[in-house]
Parts: structure tokens; sequence; C-alpha cells
């Protein structure tokens, strides 16, 4: 394939990644203009371009990861989230468009007077926390994780944002948060129960295990939130939890034992139950 154009490329990339890949076409396509330092656009603007035998290597090299099944965004580096682009690592949840209700349903709660205080809980690559703080900038963010190294890779996202106010804290979700702050509290903790087979499949074999399990039902961290996030929102406060789409009434039946009121649970765009919400009572 030595002598190959971009077209050609592409075609044997598809067909190599298709047994493997829900999107063969758009994993080929990010992983050449990877390859070639160029945007997608590139490739169809020049599909008789014949790259350099170094770049097909380098191509071939990375479309054989992809074809064992490592995540597009662990061998680019990069995921895109809400309108930007996020430095990821393997220390780090590869963020997901699901995830970007947990940022519009945020925005909606935020009073549109006065000091407006936000927590993110298990930042990770820092999605959430910089997709608000890039929406609100008069908004003051806290973003925590218990993983030194995903924070460092959060601090990085922040800088290249050029979303230098948030505050990043080292602890165990509510840990280090003084009582009767928040506006809104967000968290897109792990949910996937230790045996499921889920874990066993596609991008999630290659994620942080810690970022993904809890516990035997899935719900040890989302119970542990719930118990310590409710005195730490103030009155008429909300908290947002992303959860497993089997898993709205549970974390309802959750919310409701601690003590919140009006609380929903909010489909993404696939309808699937994917956010639960609460509110602490004035």
């Amino acid at each position: 394939m030595s002598n190959s154009d971009i077209a050609t490329l592409l075609r044997h990339a598809c067909a190599t990644l298709t047994p493997c890949s829900d999107t063969p076409r758009l994993d080929a396509e990010v992983l050449l203009a990877y390859a070639l330092a160029k945007s997608r656009a590139y490739l169809y603007t020049w599909p008789e371009h014949i790259p350099d035998a170094v770049t097909q290597h380098y191509f071939s090299t990375l479309l054989e990861r992809r074809r064992r099944g490592e995540p597009v965004a662990y061998l680019t580096g990069y995921r895109a989230f809400w309108s930007f682009d996020l430095r990821v690592t393997p220390d780090t949840l590869i963020p997901r468009p699901e995830s970007e209700l947990l940022v519009s349903l945020a925005l909606t709660r935020l009073p549109q007077q006065g000091t407006r205080r936000i927590a993110d809980l298990g930042t990770g690559s820092g999605a959430l926390a910089l997709a608000l703080a890039q929406e609100r900038r008069d908004a003051e963010i806290i973003a925590v994780d218990s993983n030194s190294a995903a924070l460092d890779v959060a601090r990085t996202n922040a800088q290249i944002l050029g979303l230098t106010d948030i505050l990043f804290i080292h602890g165990y979700w509510c840990d280090g948060l003084a009582c009767d702050q928040f506006d809104v509290i967000v968290a897109n903790p792990p949910y996937i129960a230790a045996n499921s087979p889920w874990l066993q499949q596609g991008d999630v074999r290659f994620e942080p295990i810690s970022a993904l399990v809890s516990g035997h039902d899935g719900l040890d961290a989302i119970r542990q939130i719930i118990q310590q996030a409710l005195c730490r929102l103030k009155p008429g406060g909300w908290l947002l939890l992303e959860h497993g789409f089997d898993q709205g009434s549970a974390v309802s039946t959750l919310l409701h034992q601690r003590g919140f009121i009006n609380v929903s649970t909010h489909p993404d765009q696939s309808g699937h139950n994917r956010v639960g919400s609460g509110y602490r009572p004035r």
C-alpha cells in the first residue's frame, strides 16, 4: 500500500475496520487525518494525494491498533465534546455525547442573578466543568477527582481552552466541599455493575475501570454522592447525575429517600433515561 493515494487508503481502512467498529469510515478518516496532521476536509479535497511512506506506515500502525479495539480518542489523544476538543488519555474516561445533556440541564438551572457556584464531581478530562465554564464565564466552578493523573489532564485542557479560573481539587466526590455553597452539582460517576458483560465490549475495555464500575449494581458511587451532596447545595440548589439507561427509577428512589424534591429523569437524544435530577428544598 506504500504507493496508495488517500482514496485507496480510506477504502482499505474502511474494509479493515468494518468487522470491529460501528463507525469504520469515520474512524478511518479521523486516523488518516491525524496521521497526515490535516483536517478531514483535506481528505476529500485531495483524494489523489499519495502520503509519504513514513505517514502510510504510521497510519497502518494506528489502523491495526484500532482493529484490536483501542479507542480512536486514545489513539489521537483528543475527543470532541460540546464545542471544543478535549485532550484525553487512558487515565480518563472518554467523554461521550450523552454527557452533554448534563451540561444543558445545568445551564437551565443556574440562577440568572448573583454568585453562581458549580461543582463537578469526578471531573476526569474536565469535560463538564469546562463546558459550563465556557458558557457561564461568571460562574465559580470547582472540579473534583480522586485520580491525580486525570486532574492533570483536566488542568491541561483548561489551559488550552483558556478557562483557567476553575479550581481543581483532588478528593472523593464531595469530600472537601463546604456546606450550603453550590447552586448546581453535576456528576458523571461510574455506574456499571461489576459483573456487567458490557465491560468486555468496545472502547470500555481500554478505559479506566475506576471510572466505569461501582459495586455489584453499579450504584455505589451514586448512593455516596446523593448522601453527601444535599448539604453542599444551597437551599434551592440542584443535583444532576448521569446514570445507566436502566437505572432511572433506582436513582429517583435514592434522591427521594435523601430528601430531594422535584425529582426527575431526563432522556438523552436516543430516548434513554440518562440523567437524574433533584432539588434541595428551600
